[in-house]
């Protein structure tokens, strides 16, 4: 029977990941709107225009999930982790503070401005309120990743009769794997959206929809997955660095090391046995994990056995941590494909096009891996070194958590699918209406789009139906 400490975590877990999925799509979409509208701007170009309007309904949807999720996700700090704010609220508070002062409050001010006001206010009030609602969810993921990033490697604090008190807010903000970790989560962001305009792009192209709205954001999405997937690559391998200064229990959890070695090999799979603390079936690289952490084919690399009682659980961060490569490896080549072939052809095939479908959502899961490989590496501690998560826990009976944990899952699988849902929709919806389409559209079709076309009143209502 899982106690509340472990259902707690669970419950948390469940949360974290649902609601981590939409701001990873609204914090890069918000730009790529920008950048749309910009186009529009530039070129007068009225595709643009149709462009903007079908993905700002899409950026609606998402953003309000992600409003909805993350404020049931802060409950949490009282109901399960109380122990967490008693002991550094004083840092956490402050910090998700100034996210809804700097941030949330930006984004609520301009964002009714950006979905209804196009045909209400100046061309240029309006590129300026998607501009600021742009600024907003990147501030929201400025503070939100300072206070995670805290957590992890904690400094600019004292701690006085056991309770965490600040000292220099530069220090908290700033600290050691800040700048890596907001990188690397913005790049995150991109590629989500970036594969995500691909895929519906791709989805609508299949269904025979020949107007040049996918074309164009197929053009797009493709240049930027090019452009992204190997900076990605390259801010991870910093990152890596960075959380073996800081953080080497981690590192030799990711790698499955359990003492420490010389010249250790790069396993691309292997099965981790905690209880006889190895591995089994190994499949690796010679030396090559010492020469990507310490560039030195002989050099040493410290092993689980440093960390007595301090170390994470090894599978799932071994194995988590290998999708969300193996996932980043495989966006590189479909990017690079997909566009040398755009390149060359002007056009994809259709098996390429059913390859970019499904991974539409690829980036959700290469998020999910890396948020699991950071949050259970750093366990036993919620905050490193300074709180271990047992010590923050509720002292509720584990039936009470179970009921939240069974309606938080149902809850999020019925918004889950039906957030899915409702995006294809859209595509659909926008592959029968307006008149670029080569095919003729069915009766039925007609009739849906004689429906829509009454009721498209306003240049950016989101209930608009005139699609790119």
């Amino acid at each position: 029977m899982l106690d509340t400490l472990m259902l707690s975590r669970i419950q948390f877990a469940l949360n974290i990941s649902f609601h981590i999925l939409f701001p990873t799509i609204t914090i890069a979409l918000c730009w790529a709107l920008l950048f749309f509208k910009l186009c529009a701007n530039a070129t007068g170009d009225d595709t643009w225009n149709r462009i903007y309007r079908f993905w700002v309904k899409i950026f609606a949807l998402t953003f309000a999930l992600g409003v909805v999720s993350g404020i049931t996700m802060s409950f949490q700090f009282g109901t399960n982790w109380p122990g967490y704010m008693a002991k550094v609220g004083n840092v956490a508070g402050p910090l998700l503070g100034y996210e809804v002062l700097t941030a949330f409050f930006l984004e609520a001010t301009f964002l009714g401005v950006m979905l209804f006001g196009g045909n209400r206010v100046s061309n240029k009030v309006h590129t300026f309120a998607t501009l600021m609602v742009a600024v907003g969810t990147t501030l929201s993921a400025f503070w939100i990743l300072a206070l995670n990033s805290w957590m992890h490697t904690p400094t600019g604090h004292v701690l006085r009769d056991g309770i965490v008190y600040p000292e220099s807010w530069l220090a908290i903000i700033f600290n050691p794997s800040f700048p890596y970790r907001f990188a690397h989560m913005m790049l995150a962001s991109c590629l989500t959206c970036a594969f995500l305009i691909t895929g519906v792009s791709a989805y609508r192209l299949l269904r025979g929809d020949n107007k040049p709205g996918p074309k164009y954001t197929l053009k797009f999405g493709l240049t930027a997955a090019l452009i992204l997937a190997p900076t990605q690559a390259l801010v991870g391998d910093f990152h890596g660095l960075n959380t073996l200064e800081h953080q080497p229990a981690k590192i030799a959890a990711m790698e499955g090391i359990w003492h420490t070695e010389h010249a250790a090999p790069l396993l691309l799979f292997a099965l981790p046995d905690a209880e006889q603390q190895k591995n089994h079936y190994s499949l690796g690289i010679p030396k090559l994990a010492s020469i990507i952490l310490t560039h030195d084919p002989e050099g040493e690399v410290q092993g689980l056995n440093e960390f007595p009682d301090a170390h994470p659980p090894v599978a799932p961060v071994f194995f988590a941590f290998r999708i969300m490569v193996g996932l980043g490896l495989l966006m590189i080549l479909i990017s690079v494909l997909g566009r040398w072939t755009l390149h060359r052809r002007g056009q994809l095939p259709k098996w390429q096009l059913r390859v970019l479908l499904g991974m539409t959502f690829s980036g959700w899961m290469a998020t999910l891996a890396g948020w699991y490989v950071t949050e259970i590496g750093r366990q036993p501690f919620l905050v490193t070194g300074i709180l271990r998560t047992r010590e923050a826990v509720t002292d509720q009976p584990a039936e009470f958590v179970w009921i939240s944990l069974l309606a938080y899952a149902t809850v999020y699988l019925v918004l889950l699918t039906a957030y899915i849902h409702t995006v294809f929709l859209m595509a659909r919806k926008a592959s029968v209406l307006e008149g670029y389409s080569d095919a003729q559209p069915t009766k039925r079709e007609h009739s849906a789009e004689q429906k829509s076309s009454a009721k498209s009143k306003t240049f950016n209502d989101p209930s608009r139906e005139v699609q790119p």
